[in-house]
């Protein structure tokens, strides 16, 4: 019964709501999670027939997993994209979540890392390999255009303007937008492609496909997170750091320099402006230096 329901859901999320499909994936695992404590439960009832306290318990039953806020929220954030599917398609009368509160959430600020450290993991690549010039062009691109891991993976030839300063990319939702980039990305796409990419054998369908593994296959996302693992640890720096850590980095570093917020919204693809802000609440470090060094009461 319930499987119907989830095929109609994953394509009302691919038609209706034009998602990428790990957004899609994201929220069927949500509902996945649901149909389990059903299960577990012993009351897998219908869309129709779930009551408030039903899922209520469900949310309760979430949190004793010991998931975070954030995962509960992300959650309900997925139930009610659901129940939304389930009106729309007159399944229920009523959605049900609408009562539902969500876990009061905490702005944590992002992980990032100074442009020394970023220079430190570049630093790192050992270019006598094959895959080091690829691997640089991959690190420049990342900070340099402040992409998602899945748009740098994704990033075609055919959307480069380098001449021009600019990539188009593909983000969230199918919604394309133009990113400037830097000339050292540039520079380093380009040494890539005419040293090491243009002279591998390119497995049908990737052709377009700018960062290619040994095999002429696109790049997976897992495979970005490691080399990115293996350079920081090589290079000394022991913060937790994932190819998000170049995106976040990327954008406090535009927002302490004094970067409008509309700009880096737009360079970012945020949706809603309120994302963006959470680069306004820069560390405390950096903001005790500014004091020391532009505020009359403060300097010594």
């Amino acid at each position: 019964m319930w499987e119907t329901y989830k095929k109609g859901y994953k394509a009302w999320l691919r038609l209706e709501k034009s998602l990428a499909d790990n957004s899609v994936q994201a929220y069927l695992q949500d509902i996945e999670k649901l149909t389990q404590y059903l299960s577990h439960a012993g009351n897998l009832a219908a869309p129709d027939k779930l009551q408030p306290e039903d899922l209520e318990q469900f949310i309760r039953w979430v949190a004793e997993l010991g998931m975070t806020q954030r995962s509960q929220a992300r959650i309900l954030s997925g139930l009610r994209s659901f129940y939304k599917y389930c009106v729309e398609e007159q399944i229920v009368r009523e959605d049900p979540t609408i009562l539902l509160e969500a876990p009061k959430l905490s702005r944590l600020l992002p992980d990032t890392l100074s442009y020394e450290e970023i220079e430190l993991i570049i630093a790192a690549i050992d270019l006598s390999k094959p895959e080091g010039e690829r691997n640089k062009a991959i690190l420049e691109t990342l900070y340099s255009c402040g992409l998602r891991v899945s748009e740098l993976v994704g990033l075609q030839i055919s959307c480069l303007f380098l001449d021009s300063g600019f990539i188009r990319v593909l983000g969230k939702g199918s919604k394309e937008r133009l990113v400037p980039i830097g000339e050292n990305a540039i520079r380093q796409i380009e040494i890539y492609r005419n040293t090491i990419r243009n002279h591998q054998q390119i497995k049908p369908g990737k052709e377009d496909i700018l960062f290619l593994n040994r095999r002429g296959a696109q790049l997976t996302r897992v495979m970005i997170f490691l080399i990115i693992k293996a350079l920081a640890q090589k290079a000394g720096i022991s913060k937790q750091i994932s190819p998000h850590t170049f995106r976040h980095s990327f954008a406090t570093h535009l927002v302490e320099n004094g970067a409008d917020l509309r700009a880096v919204q737009e360079m970012l693809g945020h949706e809603s402006i309120t994302t963006t802000e959470i680069y306004t609440h820069l560390d405390r470090e950096f903001l005790r230096k500014t004091l020391y060094s532009f505020h009359p009461g403060f300097r010594k």
